[in-house]
């Protein structure tokens, strides 16, 4: 208002001494172009901010994510939109990011989140006995919702072993994952380790082709023992490599 009432009196000031104001009309109308393009973007942001504002499609509190950034909105302004991620570190996101963009967010109609984590087994385990215990582990881990109850799904027949997938719901996403999924992990593995149920190691099967006669005649140079076959060393089993002299 100050600035409005100081234009306005030097408006009339020079209309009063006889200064023509059509020439400053059309250099203010040039400055008024420049302004709008210049702030162009400031005001786009002032406008998106009442938009979220309106629409609540953003709220203190959500959990979301833009790009690679997540974490959950302490602020909304209205020209910006602070993001604090667990890690404590904050982001100062433009309004219009968050209406022109594709934002994820965990909590707009529901805050339940699905989280899940994945463990092998052994090829013979009894599946039928293992995968209630670990459900009813699952579901005795702080912050795991009741309903939806923990799930565990047989999702891939792996290369050393059956690849079985926990899901799980929480309903305070806002509080980080970290946590409850190590503390869910540690249930699961204490149910393993409870059942006897062995978690499989990665296995190769290496096979030596036969090396032949000369490979045999050095090795028996240097005092190498060589395969044997029924107690018998052959030298078409000698392994290729072993050193030649």
């Amino acid at each position: 208002m100050r600035s409005l009432l100081l234009f306005a009196g030097l408006m009339l000031a020079l209309s009063s001494v006889g200064i023509d104001l059509t020439a400053l009309s059309v250099f203010g109308g040039a400055i008024g172009v420049g302004l709008g393009f210049g702030l162009q973007k400031l005001a786009a942001n002032y406008v998106s901010g009442f938009v979220i504002l309106a629409e609540r499609s953003l709220r203190i509190g959500d959990v979301v994510r833009i790009d690679t950034f997540e974490g959950s909105i302490t602020d909304i302004k209205t020209r910006y939109t602070v993001i604090r991620a667990l890690s404590g570190r904050e982001a100062i996101v433009p309004n219009e990011m968050l209406i022109t963009q594709r934002i994820e967010n965990s909590s707009l109609a529901d805050r339940k989140v699905l989280l899940n984590t994945i463990v092998q087994v052994a090829y013979g385990t009894d599946l039928d006995a293992l995968r209630p215990a670990m459900a009813e582990a699952v579901g005795r881990v702080p912050r795991v919702l009741a309903d939806p109850g923990p799930a565990v799904l047989l999702t891939n027949f792996a290369a050393d072993g059956l690849e079985l997938t926990v899901n799980f719901w929480i309903g305070d996403p806002e509080n980080g994952t970290g946590v409850v999924r190590s503390n869910v992990n540690l249930a699961i593995l204490a149910t393993i380790n409870a059942a006897g149920v062995e978690i499989p190691f990665p296995q190769r099967v290496l096979h030596i082709p036969a090396a032949g006669a000369r490979t045999a005649e050095a090795l028996q140079q240097t005092g190498l023992p060589l395969p044997k076959v029924d107690g018998q060393a052959t030298a078409q089993d000698a392994p290729r490599t072993a050193p030649v002299a």
